[in-house]
């Protein structure tokens, strides 16, 4: 897909055991997407394959027709808050600055440019008071603010969030849903790892569905039926799917 994102034939492995097998769909660009599956599906596993965070046993990712290491620079990605070092001594106002390292040339360091980027980034997601206080001081909801207002001083045109609403307050939450629809109605493309289902009518516009291997992806309604639904859980869903993720 020349306008978006293709995945082709991506297989991951862990000590001989295959924990992602064969995944191939595509997605066009300016898309709010959410990443569902069961515990153990492999989400976060693919996410971090396709960004090559860990290796692959095989497989393509294009981005708008090119590989995605030629496109690098505008990639942002945000990871799981249990995967950060909480008590590594940076403030706030310098977390977001490393966001834009990825746009300075080499051996380049920020200037007063970088700097109020990170202070307007901090403000879009309500931190700016926060900025000279320890990243470790702050609450789970706050911590992930800081982190997309660090994606966000990345000027990225693609996003990619591992389960960002997970143990955050339902301010912070909020806050953090709103801006993935503005970046979406500016045409970014925005992969979220997602776990509750009682909100992905209400958050996404594109669902990839998968259980180590892809269910199905596609719009949300065409998706988040109970037919696909059943399959990737190993459970009955019957007439309401939000009951088993409220």
């Amino acid at each position: 897909m020349k306008d978006g994102i293709s995945v082709s034939d991506l297989t991951v492995s862990y000590y001989g055991k295959n924990v992602i097998n064969g995944m191939d769909f595509e997605f066009e660009t300016g898309r709010l997407i959410g990443i569902l599956g069961p515990n153990g599906a492999g989400k976060s596993t693919m996410l971090k394959a396709m960004l090559g965070l860990i290796p692959k046993d095989r497989g393509k990712i294009h981005l708008e027709g090119k590989p995605l290491n030629e496109v690098q620079k505008r990639i942002a990605y945000v990871p799981q808050r249990s995967n950060i070092d909480w008590d590594f001594p940076i403030i706030v106002k310098d977390t977001v600055l490393l966001g834009t390292y990825p746009n300075l040339g080499l051996l380049k360091r920020p200037g007063k440019t970088e700097k109020a980027l990170a202070m307007q980034c901090l403000e879009k997601v309500g931190m700016k008071d926060f900025a000279k206080h320890q990243i470790g001081e702050l609450s789970g909801g706050q911590q992930q603010r800081v982190f997309l207002a660090r994606a966000l001083a990345q000027r990225a045109e693609y996003f990619f969030l591992d389960e960002p609403f997970v143990g955050i307050d339902v301010t912070s939450e909020k806050i953090i849903i709103d801006i993935l629809k503005s970046l979406r109605d500016e045409g970014k493309t925005i992969f979220v790892v997602h776990h509750d289902l009682s909100k992905v009518k209400a958050y996404f516009d594109s669902l990839l569905l998968m259980n180590k291997e892809l269910i199905g992806a596609g719009n949300v309604e065409e998706i988040f039926q109970p037919t696909y639904m059943e399959k990737a859980y190993n459970m009955p869903f019957g007439g309401s799917i939000v009951e088993v993720g409220s």
